[in-house]
């Protein structure tokens, strides 16, 4: 009896879903990333650079950037970023949390890409981008 009601309610909620967003909007579009890189920020956006865990310590403000390969016809939207990203000593520089940023709209064909990211000051150059990927939608979802 459960298990029927909570199917029951699964395709209600996929029908309600089904019927705000169209369903290009829900699926995933994969991204292929090459040709990463990073270098300092700029002094404009990098000035008085704190890290993101709230404790207002001093940070290294650096640029990832690198092409996104969007091959599927169609424009993406709000584009995840995942990565790891590690320092000089091989010790992590996000902790547990793979979401480098995000990308908000890539047109069909091979796009430039840039993302800013706050290293603490105590952390090592040079850094290592491994396992980057990329996934986003062919509608808008809202963000």
């Amino acid at each position: 009896m459960l298990r029927a009601i909570l199917s029951i309610a699964i395709a209600c909620f996929i029908s309600l879903i089904g019927g705000i967003l169209p369903p290009e909007a829900l699926a995933l579009i994969p991204i292929k990333l090459s040709q990463l890189d990073y270098h300092d920020c700029p002094p404009e956006i990098g000035a008085g650079a704190v890290t993101s865990d709230g404790s207002g310590r001093a940070a290294n403000c650096f640029l990832i950037t690198g092409k996104a390969q969007n091959d599927s016809g169609k424009t993406v939207y709000d584009a995840d970023v995942f990565g790891r990203i590690y320092d000089a000593n091989h010790n992590a520089i996000l902790e547990n949390r793979t979401r480098v940023g995000g990308i908000e709209k890539l047109p069909p064909g091979i796009s430039d890409f840039e993302i800013r990211i706050s290293v603490p000051v105590n952390q090592p150059t040079p850094l290592e981008l491994k396992q980057f990927k990329a996934s986003g939608f062919a509608g808008t979802i809202g963000r």
